[in-house]
């Protein structure tokens, strides 16, 4: 994965008892197009997140994505529907365990776009911590995929989501009880 600090930032979360917001703002050096395709197609979203099984490109539509960093589809497979659609600036996908996730796309100048992500969840605090580095790593990966460079998921390893998620806990510690 590049360095990408720069363009992703960290993730902020709030919380409300066991319900999460999760939060990033990615300036992609990229025009709005590749960036939806990115973020709401069959043929973008497998590299850098997910293979998308079931995307049904409108308001209440049918969504599946299927996790590719992992051989056991009943972790990686989740279901739900699409919850908010307006091409080329919305796509909202709400999801068996990861919740809402709604990608804001804004056009920043002639050649860049504005990347708004919002995910609400439901878990403990151990659960957030997770997702903030997972969805971190996963921005990694929509970086390099928008520069070419899809990943091969063959090469997946834990470290660099390790390493995010104690970046997080020693940013954002778990709350007390």
């Amino acid at each position: 994965m590049s360095d990408a600090s720069d363009i992703i930032g960290w993730g902020t979360s709030r919380s409300e008892g066991d319900t999460h917001t999760l939060h990033w703002v990615l300036r992609l050096p990229h025009r709005w197009e590749p960036v939806w395709a990115a973020v709401a197609t069959p043929e973008g979203l497998p590299g850098w997140l997910a293979a998308a099984d079931v995307l049904e490109p409108r308001l209440g539509g049918e969504v599946t994505l299927r996790w590719l960093n992992t051989g056991d589809p009943a972790v990686a497979t989740h279901s739900g529907h699409i919850t908010a659609w307006d091409p080329g600036v919305v796509a909202e996908y709400t999801i068996d365990l990861h919740g809402r996730c709604r990608f804001h796309l804004e056009h920043a100048g002639d050649t860049g776009t504005t990347l708004r992500f919002t995910n609400e969840l439901t878990g403990d605090d151990s659960f957030r911590l997770d997702c903030l580095a997972g969805w971190h790593d996963h921005f990694g990966f929509l970086v390099d995929a928008l520069a070419g460079h899809p990943k091969d998921w063959s090469t997946w390893n834990l470290d660099r989501w390790r390493a995010l998620r104690a970046e997080y806990a020693a940013r954002q510690p778990l709350s007390s009880p």
